[in-house]
């Protein structure tokens, strides 16, 4: 049953990131009402592409606890490893989506060494 919940956490994560991109984001980013920031709306479409795709990221982190729990004595890592690098994940996205602009990376990787180091 874990499995089928961690195949489903990531059929269901594609499909966010892949129909959200093409329906919505897309869409949205065509509109001519998007806050400007920092000169233009370049940093919002880009602060609202890498936090949607965020949301598939901590799905496949949740996917791989599933398995882990589902077996945990075959694994390579512990609980808190798959956790801290799904956040070193989320860190890494929004560092480069952002060009570093949104802080918000700084935390996300505090939080994976942190829970790393723990």
């Amino acid at each position: 049953m874990l499995y089928i919940g961690a195949f489903l956490l990531v059929f269901i994560g594609c499909v966010h990131s892949f129909l959200g991109e093409k329906y919505i984001l897309q869409r949205l980013f065509k509109r001519g009402n998007l806050p400007k920031l920092f000169g233009g709306t370049g940093f919002t479409k880009n602060t609202l592409r890498f936090a949607w795709h965020l949301t598939t990221l901590a799905w496949f982190g949740f996917a791989a606890i599933l398995v882990y729990l589902a077996n945990p004595d075959n694994h390579l890592l512990s609980i808190s490893e798959i956790i801290s690098v799904t956040f070193l994940a989320h860190s890494l996205v929004a560092l480069f989506a952002s060009k570093g602009k949104h802080l918000s990376w700084i935390v996300f990787l505090l939080v994976s060494v942190f829970v790393f180091i723990a």
